[in-house]
């Protein structure tokens, strides 16, 4: 199930390679830090020479001809990001999981015990064992088809966007070892 990303969101581009680098000017290269669109894995990229990339655009990291990327230096922890490519962040995954709320909800529908006492469901900030019991009972009546669903048909519930978007935050900060949208 570890497929590859094929795109990918930049977070930063710093032209000049890392400003911590001591190598003189002309060794350095351009560096782009950008967050797979599928697996929200953080990834430090080369760009072809000649190549700008502006943070928030979506770039073809695949097998095939890739136009922008030269090579794909490799995964980097969340602790390496810039600090723009930290504040970029937050919004493209919010932005990544409003595109991809159908998988998001599927996930609410599907969700099911790790083992005897704990629940996947329980793994999402602000869902505690009363929420995890509600939601389980309204997806057996009917499964739910989008977040506003979710809110309208579970009392209390927060806003099941923000705390999706806040569990892939800690996922990607290693938080604890369940893995359910970050891979």
């Amino acid at each position: 199930m570890d497929e590859k990303e094929e795109n990918a969101i930049v977070l930063d581009f710093l032209p000049n390679g890392y400003p911590f680098d001591t190598r003189p000017a002309h060794k350095k290269t351009p560096i782009a830090q950008a967050i797979g669109e599928k697996n929200f894995t953080i990834l430090e990229l080369i760009p072809k020479s000649g190549v700008t990339l502006q943070p928030a655009e979506k770039i073809y990291i695949g097998e095939g001809k890739r136009d922008q990327i030269h090579h794909i230096v490799g995964k980097i922890p969340i602790s390496k990001l810039t600090q723009t490519a930290k504040g970029e962040l937050e919004y493209v995954i919010s932005d990544l999981v409003n595109k991809n709320e159908e998988k998001f909800i599927k996930f609410f529908n599907d969700a099911g015990p790790i083992n005897t006492r704990r629940h996947q469901l329980e793994l999402i900030p602000g869902i505690g064992k009363k929420h995890m019991w509600e939601i389980i009972e309204k997806r057996q009546e009917k499964p739910f088809t989008n977040f506003d669903d979710m809110k309208t048909r579970i009392k209390l519930l927060a806003n099941p966007k923000k705390a999706v978007i806040k569990r892939i935050l800690e996922e990607m900060e290693g938080k604890d070892k369940y893995r359910l949208f970050v891979k």
